[in-house]
């Protein structure tokens, strides 16, 4: 028992006597609660992860600005808005012409139809549907010899079998002519085009082109005053229907004599332009074609931006007094298209007569009252 009470001794000694100081724990905490334990604990800053309920900065949107104006009164829509920058509304058209010396039946013969002011029914025509059976002529390639010709002013007339009266060369590019008492319509043609759409186009040659020629009314209604006649000078494409005034079929544009109108392909009454031709005046008509200044608007059609911008001029007794552009706005439902003269057509001279008209025609150019500047 001894032993064991030895032992037993022994062991509470080694425990807590001086052996147990050699054991002491280390200050501070264990090694997993120390200052780790404390960071661990304490919350990280933000919202908890997969949280982006973030609270709005403070202050007004960045493109707010805080103002102490009064916001804008409504418009007033009875006030007329300011048209000054709109374009010109299109020109009126007549219905007839107050000097019409045509009958319907002619009208007949050169028209695919003719549709009445209510578009309620159709006449068809009497000639086989005369402009559609035969469709403007495509431009071609001229030869030097007749664009020169054309250059010098070295064209002729070519009398229809509509024509009634006497026709005769002056000399170059002048001619002479005059016509019966009461004869009917007709329409004299140069013998070459004086526009070349394949030569003499500004999208070809970089240039603009003027074409011009004038006549020279020298009396109306063979001295006795009291027959209709009258005059019309104009350009046309071909084929045109040589009973027919320039101007009232496709591709053609005319300024008339009686009533001072112009018209293109326009078979009514025309649209008001100038006065009347009197007796002793000479006339012209050019058209002058350049390339547009001005780049087409982003919304238009293809088929709405002309390729070659196209003016046309009227001077009388050697002043220029009036013109218009052929691309104006149209009327949509009267106007009839300026297909033929926008410069992808070859152009012929074009005069129409009614009636005892004695006049002149001049291609020189110096012969002609108006000069190119």
């Amino acid at each position: 028992m001894g032993f064991f009470k030895a032992f037993k001794g022994n062991h509470q000694e080694t425990i807590g006597g001086e052996n147990s100081q050699n054991h002491a724990p280390p200050p501070g905490p264990p090694p997993s609660q120390g200052a780790l334990s404390q960071e661990y604990h304490a919350p990280p800053p933000g919202p908890p992860p997969g949280q982006n309920e973030y609270l709005p900065p403070p202050g007004p949107p960045p493109q707010h600005k805080a103002s102490d104006d009064p916001p804008p009164s409504y418009h007033d829509w009875t006030v007329v808005p300011d048209t000054a920058l709109l374009p010109p509304p299109p020109s009126l058209g007549h219905e007839a012409s107050p000097a019409g010396n045509a009958s319907l039946s002619d009208a007949d013969r050169a028209h695919v139809c003719i549709t009445c002011c209510n578009c309620l029914h159709e006449l068809l025509t009497e000639s086989q549907d005369w402009c559609r059976t035969y469709p403007l002529l495509r431009p071609h390639q001229p030869a030097a010899v007749h664009h020169n010709s054309v250059n010098n002013g070295n064209i002729e007339l070519v009398k229809p079998r509509e024509f009634q009266g006497v026709l005769s060369k002056a000399g170059l590019g002048c001619w002479k002519g005059s016509t019966v008492p009461g004869g009917r319509d007709a329409c004299l043609l140069g013998s070459l085009p004086c526009y070349f759409a394949f030569s003499d186009s500004p999208l070809v040659t970089g240039i603009k082109k003027v074409t011009y020629f004038e006549v020279k009314v020298l009396s109306y209604g063979g001295g006795r005053g009291g027959d209709a006649s009258s005059m019309a000078l104009g350009w046309s494409a071909l084929p045109y229907p040589t009973w027919r005034m320039p101007g009232w079929e496709r591709g053609s544009l005319a300024v008339h004599g009686d009533d001072g109108r112009r018209y293109v392909n326009d078979t009514w009454g025309g649209k008001d332009f100038t006065h009347a031709i009197q007796a002793g005046q000479t006339v012209g008509l050019g058209m002058e074609f350049s390339i547009p200044d001005t780049p087409p608007d982003y919304g238009a059609s293809p088929a709405q931006i002309p390729s070659i911008k196209v003016d046309v001029f009227f001077t009388r007794d050697g002043v220029k007094e009036s013109g218009w552009s052929l691309h104006e706005e149209l009327d949509a439902q009267n106007d009839l298209g300026v297909g033929g003269l926008d410069g992808q057509f070859d152009l012929y001279a074009a005069v129409g007569l009614f009636g005892a008209v004695e006049f002149e025609v001049n291609f020189n150019r110096n012969r002609w009252l108006w000069q190119p500047s």
